[in-house]
């Protein structure tokens, strides 16, 4: 049984964050498609023998094609869109939609995951096309056909999760910076979350594709191992649709559970 399966992210490496530990469980039955909207050319470079400001771009869409081959999907179909890293909200929105609304049709996936509201860490970039992801799903979703489009998921970390690791981090005694700070995790209440993956047991090859993003590579490998486990082998998402009527009711154990291959 295939399951068709979409990501729509701001910059690569987002969803190895985001449903890396799926991919790997799943790679066999998953058939997926990338949407990045940048190539993340503002970002970091932990090495400065990886990469410069110049050439950034194009090292990063390398490590997000290596990224997925760690997690056993390297015939995922992606689609840099290549808009201005930092700059997302700026690009024209009915522009970002429509390229978006696109390529979700030509992809036909049964679930599309993309940020919330909150964007994960209230980047910008990940708010603004959690948004045209949204809309550009709503879009597809009502010019497609029968099982397409069946489900839209927000990536989130709930409270609870989000607690717990910085009490781990300050109990190592590692300092990264102030949680309430730019670019830091922000939570969603424990109750919102409809369904929580648990990978535990592919956890080191979701690390290993997240470390195949070399460039951004030096926050995670401050953090002791036992402590990258816990933070990686949960993944965590809020149903945006269908509307979830019961707010307290079961939490799915994947993405699929239910649907029709």
């Amino acid at each position: 049984m295939t399951y068709h399966l979409a990501g729509v992210y701001a910059h690569p490496d987002d969803d190895t964050f985001g449903v890396g530990a799926i991919l790997a469980k799943h790679a066999a039955n998953i058939d997926y498609t990338l949407i990045v909207a940048t190539s993340g050319e503002a970002g970091e470079i932990s090495d400065p023998s990886l990469a410069d400001q110049e050439n950034l771009a194009t090292v990063r869409e390398g490590e997000e094609r290596e990224a997925l081959r760690e997690l056993g999907v390297p015939n995922a179909s992606v689609h840099f869109l290549r808009n201005p890293d930092g700059g997302l909200k700026d690009v024209p929105r009915a522009d970002l939609v429509r390229s978006v609304t696109g390529l979700l049709e030509e992809a036909g996936p049964h679930v599309v995951v993309t940020f919330g509201p909150e964007g994960i860490t209230r980047h910008d970039d990940h708010i603004t096309i959690g948004q045209v992801a949204t809309e550009a799903f709503h879009e597809a979703r009502n010019r497609s056909s029968e099982g397409a489009f069946a489900r839209l998921f927000y990536n989130a970390v709930p409270h609870s999760e989000l607690n717990e690791f910085w009490d781990a981090v300050r109990a190592e005694g590692i300092d990264m910076g102030d949680p309430e700070g730019p670019f830091m995790p922000r939570g969603v209440p424990d109750h919102t979350i409809t369904a929580r993956f648990d990978g535990s047991d592919v956890w080191e090859t979701k690390l290993r594709a997240l470390m195949a993003h070399r460039t951004q590579a030096s926050e995670l490998t401050s953090i002791p191992v036992g402590i990258q486990k816990t933070f990686l082998a949960s993944e965590s998402f809020v149903q945006a649709w269908p509307p979830v009527t019961n707010p307290v009711g079961p939490v799915m154990s994947g993405l699929f559970d239910g649907l029709e291959g």
